[in-house]
């Protein structure tokens, strides 16, 4: 049950025509379709079952990549064109919880790859130290609000400044905020080739805010979060995606200004927009998310079609492989390409606002309203 087996199925000359094919840096057709081949589904949500291995997959494939994005993004289709739009002015001004009571974090991320090498599901050792590397000199050059220090991740030998990693008090300090990434268990990634080498050349850069975090060599090569709130209680800084989205756009132009002035650049083009690892996440690879706590609404039987209906999406506390404990939903836009950045936004501004509301009404007992209001919208 992927995407992937789905275009296979419609033409199954697909892989006799694409199998004997490799890009010029080596990559199989066999080692993007593998998860796919590897996992019959996922209990949450319907998988791409495709990787990219580096940025001509997505050419030299593209009878079965341009399929898979059509399906999971709506349509999309092989001659489109991604638009970009980091306008901060745009970004609606609708207060996501008035009520100051449902939504704990606010959460801008998406991925970046630097040109030139494979993609993390078949990257080699020595290529993934210089990546690494590469990535960090930009990282630390930044100043001011975005200026940090990079800890790479405990038991890596790749960086000479921290050649044991970080310590496991640091370790401890990420993973109890949710900024750290684990080692995969997910059968989805450990069969796209994700955790080979680990934890070498892997780590995590942070402003000393502690307000932007870049991880580095994890699902692609960069992972750029921009992210405020706290996991356990709500605050009027959890809430503020203006703020977030700001310090997001910034990073992201300050980090491949330093790679220009190397020589490098971020992949990029006009139909696929910020080329990444995996088809979902294509176009400007970016999630809009807030941690909310949306126990009624979440309760209701058509809680998954109600997100597919507003084109939002839900994930546990853990991550795409988790479940909601105790109602409280990681709730993000669902598309990443056909819309710029600031529009995919406000999907998740508008949509979360009316979840939030909804919430409120089951609350103050006007379930009933609530019922009616999303009845409406499913039958519309």
């Amino acid at each position: 049950s992927s995407f992937m087996t789905d275009v296979l199925k419609r033409d199954p000359s697909l892989y006799a025509k694409l199998a004997p094919l490799k890009t010029k840096l080596g990559v199989t057709f066999g080692q993007c379709i593998k998860t796919g081949m590897d996992n019959p589904g996922h209990p949450h949500i319907k998988t791409c079952g495709i990787v990219a291995g580096d940025e001509e997959c997505w050419t030299l494939f593209k009878d079965i990549f341009d399929p898979v994005i059509s399906d999971r993004h709506n349509g999309y289709p092989a001659d489109g064109k991604q638009p970009t739009n980091l306008d901060i002015e745009k970004l609606s001004k609708t207060d996501i919880d008035p009520y100051n009571k449902y939504v704990l974090t606010s959460r801008v991320r998406t991925g970046r790859s630097i040109a030139g090498y494979k993609l993390p599901p078949v990257i080699g050792f020595g290529e993934r130290r210089k990546l690494e590397a590469e990535a960090v000199k930009g990282l630390m050059s930044m100043t001011g609000e975005l200026k940090g220090d990079y800890f790479p991740l405990h038991g890596s030998r790749s960086y000479a400044a921290k050649p044991n990693g970080m310590t496991p008090a640091k370790e401890e300090e990420l993973r109890t905020k949710g900024n750290l990434f684990q080692e995969p268990d997910s059968t989805l990634l450990l069969a796209s080739g994700m955790g080979r080498h680990w934890p070498d050349a892997r780590g995590v850069f942070h402003n000393n805010g502690k307000s932007l975090f870049v991880w580095v060599g994890e699902e692609d090569h960069l992972r750029i979060v921009s992210m405020q709130g706290a996991r356990s209680h709500c605050t009027p800084d959890g809430k503020n995606l203006r703020q977030v989205t700001a310090r997001f756009i910034s990073a992201c132009d300050e980090v491949e200004k330093v790679m220009k002035q190397d020589g490098s650049h971020f992949m990029h083009n006009n139909h696929l927009g910020f080329v990444l690892t995996c088809p979902s996440n294509l176009g400007t690879g970016l999630r809009c998310g807030c941690m909310a706590k949306l126990p009624q609404v979440s309760g209701r039987k058509d809680w998954k079609a109600l997100l597919d209906k507003m084109k939002l999406q839900a994930r546990g506390m853990g991550g795409v492989d988790s479940d909601s404990k105790g109602g409280i939903w990681d709730v993000s836009n669902a598309d990443r390409i056909g819309k710029g950045e600031v529009d995919l936004c406000n999907v998740l501004i508008e949509g979360l606002a009316l979840l939030v509301k909804w919430e409120w009404m089951y609350d103050s007992g006007y379930g009933a309203v609530v019922d009616a209001e999303i009845n409406a919208i499913m039958n519309a």
